[in-house]
């Protein structure tokens, strides 16, 4: 079993946990604030609201019954479906999503890999 890390996001006041791979965690992280550097560059109508990345953790105990833990790659796979479908003229907005699949098949290969060895 390998390490996990969690990834806290934040929008408004509202928090997110994702659990990744301890290897990719940064990655997750990294990729979260150069969008939010790059996002505000987008001229479309349709920009999706994207939580800021504010911490992550090795351990993780949810207290509120109400909050969840969402899988990496369930994130990333909501990540990139809402950036496909920005309807983008002005920006290149094909580097964006360059980053996002390329972290999305990391961990696709990653969660594979795990699924082997645990048969």
């Amino acid at each position: 079993m390998q390490t996990m890390r969690y990834v806290i996001l934040q929008s408004n006041h509202e928090l997110q946990f994702v659990e990744m791979p301890a290897d990719y965690a940064y990655q997750l992280s990294a990729l979260n604030l150069r969008l939010h550097k790059e996002i505000a560059k987008l001229t479309a109508e349709q920009i999706p609201t994207l939580p800021k990345a504010v911490a992550e953790c090795d351990r993780l105990d949810l207290l509120e019954e109400t909050n969840h833990i969402i899988s990496g790659l369930e994130y990333i796979n909501t990540l990139e479906a809402s950036f496909s479908s920005i309807k983008e003229t002005s920006y290149p907005l094909i580097s964006l999503l360059t980053e996002i699949r390329a972290l999305q098949a990391q961990l696709e290969q990653w969660y594979e890999e795990e699924a082997e060895q645990s048969v």
